[in-house]
């Protein structure tokens, strides 16, 4: 699709367009009625044909816009967009071009005119933004195409207001409904004074997505001391989240970017299980990882995975902590520890020290001790962990979002298939399915071992996978306290490639193998577990966490 731009100075929409070329669509000439008009120069650079159509001095406007014609006769185009274009226009050029567009500074029907930034902050409103529409002969009426909203701050004026709906809502906008068009997606009924956008819906991923977070708190620093960084809230988050949590001990250092994300991940882990559970994160990643009859033996058992790279960390818990539980973390240094509540008796524990920071992140759901009963729970009618009320995830990258539903999957011992000669023991298949729910939080390339319902060695964040098989052995047999790969189950989060990983761990003393399968050479390794006496099971779908 190519575009006839009309614009009376420095035309930043258009040339923005130009830029992102939205559905394949291009400036083929722009106009200007005024002489020198910056977009001139910058047309000129990007080698746009420009015309100037100067209204002479007693011409009518018809007249003019007649010229205005004449001079866009010799360009082929299929849509006019006006920037800022000073000049009202009239039926003689409305009736003869194609559809034209216009971007307003303000969510029409309110605020028309010159002045909208002005006529927005004398109203008073906290939200302002700018329309895309069809052009009438009425001023900043006719159809609108599509609206893009923007904050309004207590401390704006007219000109900070202006860039943050420039660059902000305008340049989203306009290129949006330009794409659309180019697209062939838009019905433009003049009459019923309507547009139609074909695939304009909602849904999971809907067409277009607006976002509102409040400042929930200024940090000190980032992820360095050199990055700013601050805390935003989803107020409609209903899952137990450690943004709204409540710190216990209010003298404790507050929390930081590194201690939120790792927070974040920590509690993230602990959601998976029934049972006791407790978990240690470092850097984002497991350190260990248990679940027990009682909170107490759970974080031990997670702790003695590897309590060296535990120095530090952050300690999740998945039932509300005891006394012992709190003698237990505080017996080393812990940055923070989470927890669906706290007995006063922990907290007499916990209180009076700089760190560890008390996060209580109220009632889990799903059953248990200090959780929210599952007949409470809205789960949208599918069978995932009911945990995880939010059923999305994203991430920002520069340029855009990914969006993507979190792996809310809960695996049975019905989901696994046997392929190797020896069937697992039931004690295995217990244990496997521990690993794996374990490994959905290990960065990739990840592989798990576990003994009974702790894990044992941790191998995370390696290119190769044989190399995440060497980690995890070597510190099951290092830094484990009284723990060893012999007899362990090892959990893959995608498929091996090659026996080469197998033959290691079974070098180790690996019993059992839980992996997705589906490597071309899935023969191989499955010969090579037969060969140790391995059981193996593939699960069919895999656990990758790149984040």
């Amino acid at each position: 699709m190519k575009i006839a731009g009309l614009a009376s100075n420095r035309g930043r929409n258009l040339l923005h367009i130009d830029d992102l070329a939205p559905g394949g669509a291009e400036l083929s000439v722009i106009v200007t009625n005024r002489e020198g008009a910056p977009v001139l120069e910058a047309g000129a650079e990007r080698r746009i044909p420009t015309e100037v159509v100067v209204r002479e001095e007693g011409e009518s406007r018809a007249a003019h816009e007649r010229r205005i014609l004449d001079r866009l006769a010799g360009y082929d185009f299929d849509i006019v967009c006006l920037d800022g274009y000073m000049r009202v226009l009239t039926e003689t050029f409305l009736d003869a071009a194609p559809t034209t567009l216009n971007v307003h500074p303000s969510l029409l029907p309110s605020f028309p005119g010159a002045d909208a930034h002005e006529q927005v902050l004398d109203a008073g409103v906290r939200t302002t933004g700018c329309t895309v529409h069809v052009v009438t002969e009425a001023v900043d009426s006719g159809p609108i195409v599509t609206q893009e909203p923007v904050p309004v701050y207590g401390d704006d004026d007219a000109e900070s207001l202006k860039r943050r709906v420039l660059q902000t809502a305008e340049f989203t906008a306009y290129p949006r409904a330009v794409r659309w068009f180019a697209e062939d997606r838009v019905t433009v009924d003049m009459a019923a004074e309507t547009i139609t956008v074909d695939g304009d819906t909602g849904g999971a991923f809907p067409e277009r997505r607006f976002q509102s977070q409040d400042l929930e708190a200024s940090l000190r620093y980032g992820e360095n001391p050199h990055q700013a960084a601050a805390l935003y809230a989803n107020e409609s988050c209903e899952e137990a989240n450690v943004v709204a949590a409540e710190q216990r001990n209010p003298g404790a250092k507050g929390m930081g970017y590194n201690n939120y994300n790792d927070a974040a991940a920590a509690l993230d882990l602990i959601k998976e299980f029934d049972e006791p559970a407790a978990a240690v994160i470092k850097h984002a990643n497991p350190a260990g990882c248990a679940t027990a009859g009682e909170l107490a033996d759970a974080y031990d058992a997670a702790l003695r995975t590897d309590a060296k790279s535990a120095f530090g960390g952050i300690v999740a818990l998945n039932r509300p902590c005891d006394a012992d539980t709190a003698e237990a973390i505080v017996d080393s240094f812990k940055e923070v520890v989470i927890a669906p509540g706290y007995t006063e008796s922990a907290l007499d524990v916990l209180r009076g020290r700089s760190t560890p920071r008390v996060l209580d992140v109220g009632p889990l759901a799903g059953n248990g001790a200090g959780a929210v009963e599952d007949d409470d729970i809205e789960t949208d009618g599918d069978d995932g962990n009911p945990r995880l009320r939010e059923r999305y995830m994203e991430k920002p990258i520069v340029g855009g979002r990914l969006i993507q539903e979190r792996d809310r999957s809960v695996l049975t011992a019905d989901d696994l298939e046997v392929v190797s000669e020896r069937t697992p023991t039931d004690e295995e298949v217990e244990t496997a399915l521990f690993a794996w729910r374990t490994l959905k939080h290990v960065k990739s390339n990840g592989i798990c071992l576990a003994a009974g319902t702790e894990t044992v060695g941790i191998g995370m964040g390696q290119v190769s996978r044989v190399d995440a098989v060497t980690l995890a052995t070597m510190k099951a047999e290092r830094d484990a306290e009284g723990k060893s790969a012999a007899g362990a189950v090892m959990a893959s989060d995608a498929f091996f490639p090659f026996p080469d990983a197998i033959e290691e761990a079974a070098e180790a003393g690996v019993a059992a193998v839980i992996q997705p399968g589906g490597s071309v050479n899935d023969e191989d390794v499955i010969a090579a577990a037969d060969e140790h006496d391995m059981a193996m099971v593939f699960t069919g779908t895999r656990c990758f966490r790149h984040d």
